[in-house]
């Protein structure tokens, strides 16, 4: 496994009847990054256990380039056209990583 450098946390409020929908598409879209783009380390999916509308994404990369790269790619440009209507708020925070501790 490469080590990350960079890290994004992105925190979703989805629009309650679209949850389902949703949750699939962002499964497909974790499993597009993990294994079409070599600079994603890892990709995690959680949702708040007290409001099931609120998606948090947990994404490392390599480097601020990988991240990049993801964003280029036609199953981000797929996905992002798809699930946009679909989303109330969305907050991106871009993480530099201090320290990562893996089994």
């Amino acid at each position: 496994m490469q080590t990350p450098t960079f890290a994004i946390a992105v925190t979703l409020e989805i629009k309650p009847e679209c949850v389902e929908l949703f949750r699939r598409r962002i499964q497909q879209q974790a499993k597009d990054s993990i294994t079409q783009e070599p600079g994603c380390c890892q990709f995690d999916v959680l949702i708040d256990e007290a409001e099931p509308s609120v998606v948090f994404l947990y994404e490392a990369y390599v480097d601020a380039q990988a991240f990049d790269y993801h964003k280029q790619t036609p199953h981000f440009a797929d996905y992002d056209r798809t699930v946009g209507p679909w989303i109330v708020t969305k907050q991106v925070r871009r993480l530099l990583m201090l320290q990562a501790n893996h089994r």
